[in-house]
């Protein structure tokens, strides 16, 4: 970084003539937050959803199979009231089938197994009851995303409305309900000569705002 600044200063000097000394300088701002608090997520069974074996013949020839609902728990936890919010990456991004925001692996390299979406409701926040909301532009605006899809494009928080626009609260600790919905493309788009994991993959991570 040092180097990056001192190459910065030279240059500017350099190109600075002497008919300009009025304007011989530049200001440089560097700017950040370091928060005293930090923010521990956790998801119940190891974060694990496991369908099993499924036999090729229970899928739909011309349709997506849908899975069961499947709903894990999310907790985090603060070392003190923190506003933050909970981003989703698809660890298996490229391979989501039609109908689906995250993806379940691809079939030999080109074919989409299938695809899953994740739901956050029935928020409880320092033992009191709170709004899931959403943010689609990055925190700029909220909205109230109760029994809405979390795509990994987008950003959850937990709070209110209480300002008279929805925001999300400084929490300390927060469990909600992840519901997971999977299903597996049509038979007929796959291979499935042999068998195929089920390869889906993504990380939940806490945004300090």
């Amino acid at each position: 970084m040092k180097l990056t600044l001192n190459a910065l200063a030279t240059a500017l000097l350099i190109t600075t003539s002497a008919s300009a000394l009025a304007a011989s300088t530049v200001d440089l701002t560097v700017k950040g937050v370091i928060t005293p608090n930090a923010c521990t997520p956790g998801l119940s069974g190891g974060g694990v959803v496991d369908y099993g074996k499924i036999s090729a013949k229970d899928l739909n020839l011309t349709a997506p199979k849908q899975l069961p609902r499947t709903t894990l728990q999310l907790t985090i936890t603060c070392d003190g009231g923190t506003l933050f919010a909970v981003k989703g990456t698809d660890n298996r991004a490229g391979s989501n089938s039609s109908g689906g925001n995250y993806g379940l692996g691809l079939i030999n390299g080109t074919q989409k197994l299938g695809a899953y979406d994740l739901m956050l409701n029935n928020a409880v926040a320092d033992s009191a009851a709170v709004t899931v909301l959403e943010s689609m532009d990055n925190g700029t605006t909220w909205t109230d995303s109760a029994d809405a899809i979390l795509p990994p494009s987008a950003l959850a928080a937990f709070g209110n409305k209480t300002s008279g626009a929805w925001l999300p609260v400084p929490i300390q600790q927060v469990i909600s309900d992840v519901v997971i919905y999977g299903q597996i493309a049509r038979a007929d788009s796959l291979d499935l000569s042999d068998e195929h994991p089920i390869d889906g993959s993504a990380t939940l991570e806490v945004k300090y705002l």
